[in-house]
């Protein structure tokens, strides 16, 4: 495992809107491959964030356009840039996040996705036995998995 802070990785940008947004808008900006999650500003503060699934929902539940304060997951954990990764992949197992806020103060600085902080937390180092022709993967919590030719 890599010890660092969030302020060590790349931080995603997304966009975002206000409650006022539409729905119809938050759901085209989540149609962008490169768009995980939309972030909803009140005021420069996080009020919460709205994700395909909270789209699919609302579309669910109703056959109306409505606006996106009405379907944002809310309460948001947030991460500042001196959370540690670890505290911040906690903090995202936790919450059933994909993507974690980045605030500084009151300032949305981006998102942290999975996918960016996956390569740091890698809990398992595999140790290759060239006389045994065996490979070890070893997990820190001491579950071990032995493979053999």
């Amino acid at each position: 495992m890599i010890e660092g802070r969030i302020r060590d990785i790349n931080i995603a940008s997304t966009p975002t809107i206000t409650p006022g947004t539409s729905t119809t808008e938050a759901a085209r900006l989540l149609r962008r491959a490169d768009v995980p999650v939309v972030i909803v500003l009140e005021a420069d503060a996080i009020a919460g964030m709205v994700t395909e699934p909270d789209i699919v929902a609302m579309v669910a539940e109703a056959d109306f356009p409505r606006d996106v304060g009405s379907v944002t997951s809310t309460p948001v954990p947030t991460a500042s840039p001196e959370t540690t990764l670890i505290e911040a992949a906690d903090t995202m197992r936790e919450h059933g996040l994909r993507q974690l806020p980045v605030v500084e103060g009151t300032d949305y600085c981006g998102v942290v996705p999975v996918e960016t902080l996956a390569p740091y937390l890698s809990r398992h180092r595999v140790d290759i036995d060239p006389d045994r022709r065996s490979i070890r993967v070893g997990v820190t919590d001491s579950a071990e998995i032995a493979v053999s030719d």
